[in-house]
């Protein structure tokens, strides 16, 4: 049994095996209790591109989040609505802005991680990816932690984290406490802290969930309030320089910037930092080797496309002992992890006019569940050589009108977080599985530069 699956298995151990189950049963399998499951590439995404299939009705991702959220979010809207306010959103997240700002938020914590694995130091990457993508959405939705805001990645913080989300008392929200003594502690505790809220809210939905309980939505509204609150002090001062600000900039309205800010604060923490230490999980233990390219200063996208090939007397099967021998290499490597460890294991529709989904027929009312995962394993073990085909192109972010707003935020994250790391050639020293999470992932990931 692979690290993968015992990750799953850890996570979820009784949904998981169903899952797998499902998807010997056929592409398209009609389920008493549960829906019409869908477990291959080309059917999800024809489902995800037809406005018969939505994200608004019974049994669809809105019975969950609008109750917390609001009806007014991506994530439970459709039509000219949902067009309109996409609109708004996509210029904030171009590949050169989130790039930039990923730089800004992760320098110095990147630097410090890359300085500790060079004395040789075991550093625990789990913790360290809490720190640093708590960093990033704290950023977003304007909580400014100042400079130093991720020091000592993967060490414990030293400081208390105050009042609500790490504040210190009577600190105003999006004020830089960079001046004040002890405010890279502080900073890192108040990442730490952004993290766990948004981790206390991802726990509460499990792969059965349809809806979640009264006091369930009570405590997700609280914390989703204060992100708010947060998000809309940002807003109000209008900085151009902000997320916040240059959504109001774009015409957003303070209610649709706290909504948006809620909704990145649930996707956009767990699936960053959950995947890294996946991916270099996967890529020590398959022994694919990026150090060289990433050491001569390669960057993603600027290379020719087929530079990933078998080293030589490496390894014992596909994706073994792969050698990178291009530009391309780590975006490749990134595209297979991502199909492998599937960020998005399910995704839910809504049924709003007859039509079928493979040869099932479907009428208005039902539920249709796309098991992402298993239209992805269905095309073999981890292999970074072997391109992806076009139906499986980054299915785990969607497709059409609901494909992923936040991407090339996370794709900026991933790849400057691997590019440290990678660039190292860490082994893993130690793992641990996390159990009672919706997104399986390590509790703890020890590694060093080999």
């Amino acid at each position: 049994m692979d690290h993968e699956t015992r990750l799953y298995l850890a996570a979820h151990p009784f949904a998981y095996p169903l899952m797998r189950l499902l998807a010997r049963l056929g592409p398209v399998v009609r389920v008493p209790g549960l829906g019409v499951v869908v477990n291959d590439a080309s059917v999800a995404r024809a489902v995800l591109t037809d406005e018969r299939f939505r994200k608004d009705g019974p049994g669809s991702p809105g019975d969950l989040w609008t109750p917390v959220l609001g009806p007014s979010v991506l994530l439970n809207m459709e039509g000219p609505d949902h067009l309109a306010l996409r609109r708004k959103l996509m210029p904030l997240f171009t590949p050169a802005y989130v790039a930039g700002l990923v730089d800004d938020v992760l320098r110095e914590p990147l630097a410090a991680l890359d300085a500790r694995l060079a004395r040789g130091e075991t550093v625990d990457l789990v913790d360290a990816m809490r720190v640093m993508a708590g960093a990033v959405i704290c950023r977003i939705i304007g909580l400014d932690l100042g400079p130093g805001s991720g020091s000592r990645p993967g060490s414990e913080p030293g400081a208390d984290p105050g009042s609500s989300l790490g504040a210190e008392p009577g600190a105003r929200p999006g004020s830089d406490p960079g001046s004040r003594p002890g405010s890279a502690a502080v900073a890192e505790a108040r990442a730490r802290e952004l993290f766990a809220e948004g981790e206390r809210v991802v726990s509460m939905v499990s792969l059965r969930s349809r809806r979640l309980s009264d006091r369930q939505v009570a405590v997700a509204r609280q914390v989703l309030d204060r992100i708010g609150d947060i998000a809309q002090i940002a807003y109000e001062a209008g900085d151009p320089s902000t997320v916040m600000g240059r959504m109001r900039e774009s015409g957003l309205s303070a209610a649709e910037a706290r909504g948006a800010a809620g909704a990145f604060f649930l996707t956009g923490t767990e699936t960053v930092a959950t995947f890294v230490p996946r991916l270099v999980a996967l890529v020590s233990d398959h022994g694919v080797d990026l150090g060289p390219a990433l050491r001569a200063g390669a960057r993603p996208g600027s290379g020719t496309g087929a530079d990933i090939a078998p080293a030589a007397g490496s390894g014992t099967g596909p994706g073994t002992g792969a050698a990178v021998n291009g530009l391309d290499g780590l975006d490749r490597v990134i595209d297979e992890a991502m199909r492998v460890t599937t960020p998005t294991p399910l995704m839910l529709r809504s049924v709003s006019e007859p039509a079928r989904v493979g040869g099932v027929a479907v009428r208005p009312g039902d539920r249709v569940l796309i098991v992402t995962h298993n239209c992805a394993r269905a095309h073999g073990p981890f292999d970074p050589s072997r391109p992806h085909p076009p139906e499986l192109r980054r299915l785990w972010f969607g497709a059409g009108p609901h494909f992923c707003i936040g991407y090339p935020l996370a794709l900026a994250e991933i790849r400057a977080v691997a590019s440290t790391v990678l660039s190292r050639g860490v082994r893993v020293t130690g793992r641990r599985a996390a159990r009672g999470v919706l997104i399986p992932t390590y509790e703890h990931l020890w590694i060093t530069a080999a």
